[in-house]
């Protein structure tokens, strides 16, 4: 789902084990990009429902595999880099409005899989601590993760 600013409707995963460490996955086709599970919403689709989809597609994981926390209060937005839009693709997409979720991994991490689909988005994962993606991540992506983590860190450490 795409509105007339070109911004694509989509859901962020934060995914915490027990130890209250964040799920930090490499991508595929870029070399040393990570970041959080993300994807789009299709027609029709409520950002639970979204959720779920994404999880399964990118890392494998089934709705009773994780619990889900929290969902962020407002939808929060990025643009993307003039070098990224693709330009081929219509409609074109300029950014991204993302409703996160914080998760708890309630199964094993063996549940974790990357090849649901013909074409993984991710190869591997790490756990890292809690801020650490603020360093890691792209960095139009930077200011996103930084209120979604400050809107949930609450909830981890009172």
């Amino acid at each position: 789902m795409i509105d007339s600013s070109g911004f694509r409707a989509g859901v962020g995963a934060i995914l915490v084990n027990k130890n209250r460490e964040l799920f930090w996955a490499k991508r595929t086709r870029q070399k040393n990009a990570w970041q959080f599970p993300q994807g789009g919403l299709m027609e029709g689709e409520s950002p639970v429902e979204a959720l779920y989809r994404e999880l399964y597609e990118e890392i494998g994981l089934l709705p009773e595999d994780i619990r889900i926390l929290a969902e962020s209060k407002q939808w929060l937005s990025y643009r993307l880099p003039k070098n990224l839009l693709r330009r081929h693709s219509l409609p074109l997409v300029t950014g991204q409005n993302l409703l996160f979720y914080l998760l708890e991994l309630v199964s094993d991490e063996d549940h974790v899989c990357f090849d649901r689909t013909n074409t993984p988005e991710f190869t591997s994962f790490r756990w890292v601590n809690y801020w650490h993606p603020l360093k890691e991540v792209i960095a139009f992506k930077r200011h996103v993760y930084h209120k979604a983590l400050n809107e949930f860190s609450p909830i981890l450490f009172p």
